[in-house]
C-alpha cells in the first residue's frame, strides 16, 4: 500500500497548483466565470470571487500535501476536496449540462463522463494519499506517478486543444487519408484536387460551365469531363504521380448545325 500511495500527494499536488494558478492567472478565464455552472451555482456577480477562493483551497490543500510534516489529514483535506468537486460536476450536469465546469481552463466544455472520472480518479488518489509517508524516490513509485498524471491530462477535456487536437492533425497528416494503394481505388477527391493545381485546369477554368459531367478512367488515365463554352473540356488525369503539369486538357467543340 505504501508503495502505491508515494506518490499521491505529488501527483495531486502537482494538478492542484495547475488548476489554481489557471483560475488565478488567466483572463480568459475569469471572464467566462460568469458563464460556468459555478456562475448559476453562487451567482454571476460572485463567479470570480467564488473561483479565486476555490483556487486558494487548492493552493492550501496543494502545500499540506507537499510540505512536511506529512500527515493522513493531508490526504483527507485532498480526498474531501475531490469529493466536493464530484458533487459540484453532478449539481453543473443537472442544473446546466451546456455550461463549463470552469475547473481547469477557458475552453467551454461541457461536463462529460471524462470530468466525473477525473474527479473520481483524484477522490480515489487522495484516499490512498491518507496512507503516504517519506520514502526515498524508486523507480516503480515514480513510474506510477507519470501514469497518473498522464491519465490526469488525458481526462481533462479542457486541454484537449493542447494535446489531443494536435495530435489528430499529426495523425491525420501521417495517414494522408486520401491516399490508396492501387489506381483502381483512387477517389475522385485526389485527381480532382491534383486537376485543379494544374496549369491545364488554370488555362481552360474561364471557359467551363458546369461541375463535373463525367469521369471514367482508362489506360492510366482519369478522365474528367465539364461543359465549357461551345463544347466540352476532357481533362486526363493520370491515376498515379502526384505532378500537376502532367494533367492534360482537350477542348471538344459543338458540332455546327448544317
Amino acid at each position: 500500500m505504501q508503495g502505491i500511495a508515494a506518490p499521491q500527494p505529488y501527483v495531486i499536488a502537482l494538478f492542484l497548483v495547475w488548476a489554481a494558478l489557471m483560475k488565478l492567472l488567466s483572463r480568459r478565464m475569469r471572464s467566462q466565470a460568469g458563464q460556468s455552472a459555478l456562475a448559476r451555482l453562487v451567482g454571476s456577480a460572485r463567479a470570480v470571487p467564488a473561483l479565486r477562493l476555490v483556487a486558494l483551497v487548492e493552493l492550501a490543500v496543494a502545500a499540506a500535501l507537499l510540505l512536511p510534516p506529512a500527515s493522513p489529514l493531508d490526504g483527507a483535506a485532498a480526498a474531501a476536496l475531490s469529493a466536493g468537486f464530484l458533487g459540484y460536476l453532478t449539481y453543473s450536469h443537472l442544473a446546466a449540462p451546456a455550461s463549463s465546469c470552469g475547473c481547469l481552463g477557458a475552453h467551454s466544455v461541457p461536463v462529460n463522463w471524462r470530468a466525473f472520472t477525473r474527479a473520481g480518479l483524484l477522490l480515489a488518489m487522495g484516499v490512498a494519499a491518507i496512507w503516504a509517508r517519506p520514502q526515498p524516490p524508486t523507480w516503480p513509485v515514480a513510474a506510477l506517478g507519470v501514469v497518473e498524471a498522464v491519465a490526469l491530462l488525458g481526462l481533462s477535456p479542457e486541454l484537449d486543444r493542447h494535446w489531443l487536437v494536435p495530435l489528430r492533425s499529426l495523425l491525420v497528416r501521417l495517414r494522408d487519408p486520401l491516399a490508396v494503394t492501387s489506381p483502381q481505388g483512387i477517389p475522385l477527391e485526389v485527381s480532382l484536387r491534383l486537376l485543379y493545381l494544374s496549369p491545364a485546369y488554370c488555362s481552360a477554368s474561364a471557359r467551363l460551365s458546369s461541375d463535373v459531367q463525367d469521369t471514367w478512367d482508362e489506360d492510366g488515365l482519369r478522365f474528367v469531363v465539364y461543359a465549357a463554352r461551345g463544347g466540352a473540356a476532357v481533362f486526363a488525369v493520370p491515376l498515379t504521380g502526384g505532378d500537376p503539369s502532367a494533367v492534360r486538357v482537350a477542348l471538344v467543340e459543338e458540332p455546327a448545325l448544317a
